[in-house]
């Protein structure tokens, strides 16, 4: 109850941040200035299906549920999806990849009132909060509703649960709390279990489920026939603040001089930033947003769009994993090896430790000890033709070994789902 207390004051005094932090976000990036009310729990979505409430943060969360929320829809057609998210680029992906088949809203922040009118409006049978998405005051009132809530998909790095030990009987009364636990890993579900997880089952990634979409595969064949198929080309994928510094710097030390590289920075308010930087250094490059061939002059393509990166891992023969360049923690590569795409790490890959370690021992990815490699193993591998031809069968392997997460998660959900088809359960 201390415990409780003391993060309910937090909260409190954290406000005026929150709000501030709101704001400037809102500044870069004017979507989060809209639907704000959503936030602190005022909706206007209302029905009288049954609602299966899925938490996905961001993209990277989205994506990854789409394989679970298309069994849902396919399983239980009388209920209606629910998606909350934290980041408009998650409601944009959400949008994109299911349109009017789902509702979508932000969930509120974990204010007591907020979570409260959250849980009462919708009044879900069951809630699943993707991978590590441990909110207190949410989860307590769902309890206090009855609304049955899992945590899928599960993760938790050496460092978040290290992290997480600072809320002690906090944290512990929260995992206690969940109906289930799906972790991705036998790690991850130890993690869990150290902090206090009970009712745990290993099912693996739901990433793994995810079929690259063939209008995107077919996209990235149409840009690579115009690249020039003989054209070397390299994919700096997801990239976050800082690591666009360290590939141009990896680009500079690459001998072939008509290599083209593609540059995708993982968050679209990003974008004008790094054309400036492009421009600032001298570099001819083109965006992806004016929709126009890359030209045989074009050094660097900047990947301006949302939604593609299936298809830009299709038009590469490697990608670098952004992320990992410095220490952020890494962004999934399981993408690139589903589509093919032989995928080189950084040092720095924490949020993504098992199944990096699973796709370096598979043959499809090669991870470097030191970001000062870099330039050395692209132009290492860009020259060994074959290399890349069995890394990328070795993907496309690792990808397939490794799928069946939705199933085994649906045999999870069954008992919450199969007779929740009415309101009146």
């Amino acid at each position: 109850m201390r415990t409780r207390i003391i993060y309910a004051v937090l909260l409190l005094l954290a406000t005026p941040y929150t709000l501030l932090h709101l704001f400037v976000r809102g500044w870069r990036q004017r979507d989060y200035w809209r639907n704000v009310g959503e936030r602190f729990g005022y909706y206007r979505q209302a029905g009288e299906q049954p609602i299966i409430w899925l938490h996905a943060v961001s993209v990277g969360e989205t994506r990854a549920a789409a394989p679970l929320i298309r069994a849902l829809l396919a399983r239980y057609p009388e209920h209606r999806i629910l998606l909350t998210h934290t980041t408009p680029t998650g409601r944009s992906a959400s949008e994109q990849l299911f349109g009017d088949l789902v509702w979508r809203v932000y969930l509120p922040y974990d204010y007591a009132f907020a979570v409260r009118r959250f849980v009462r409006h919708f009044r879900p049978v069951l809630g699943m909060l993707m991978e590590t998405e441990i909110w207190p005051n949410l989860i307590a009132e769902c309890r206090r509703e009855q609304v049955p809530v899992m945590l899928v998909n599960a993760r938790l790095s050496h460092r978040s649960a290290r992290r997480y030990r600072w809320l002690g009987g906090l944290i512990r009364q929260s995992l206690v709390a969940l109906s289930v636990i799906a972790a991705q890993t036998e790690a991850d579900a130890l993690r869990l279990q150290s902090l206090g997880g009970e009712r745990i089952s290993i099912i693996g990634n739901l990433k793994f489920d995810t079929v690259p979409p063939p209008e995107q595969l077919e996209l990235g064949r149409l840009w690579r026939a115009e690249i020039g198929l003989p054209r070397p080309v390299w994919l700096a994928a997801s990239t976050r603040e800082g690591e666009e510094a360290l590939i141009l710097e990896a680009w500079r030390q690459i001998p072939l001089g008509n290599a083209l590289l593609i540059i995708v920075p993982r968050h679209p308010q990003r974008f004008d930033e790094v054309a400036a930087a492009l421009r600032e250094h001298g570099i001819r490059f083109q965006r992806r947003s004016d929709d126009e061939p890359v030209g045989s002059a074009t050094q660097v393509w900047l990947g301006d769009s949302m939604g593609e990166l299936y298809a830009y891992y299709r038009a590469a023969d490697l990608a670098v994993i952004g992320g990992s360049l410095l220490p952020l923690g890494g962004q999934n590569p399981i993408e690139a090896t589903a589509v093919g795409c032989p995928v080189v790490m950084g040092p720095h890959m924490w949020n993504f430790a098992e199944v990096s370690r699973a796709a370096v021992a598979a043959g499809a990815a090669a991870q470097m000890e030191a970001v000062n490699e870099l330039g050395q193993v692209v132009t290492g591998l860009l020259g060994d033709a074959p290399r890349r031809a069995a890394m990328s069968a070795a993907g496309i392997t690792f990808s397939r070994l490794h799928q069946g997460a939705t199933g085994r998660l649906l045999a999870l959900v069954a008992p919450y789902l199969d007779n929740s088809g009415t309101l009146d359960g």
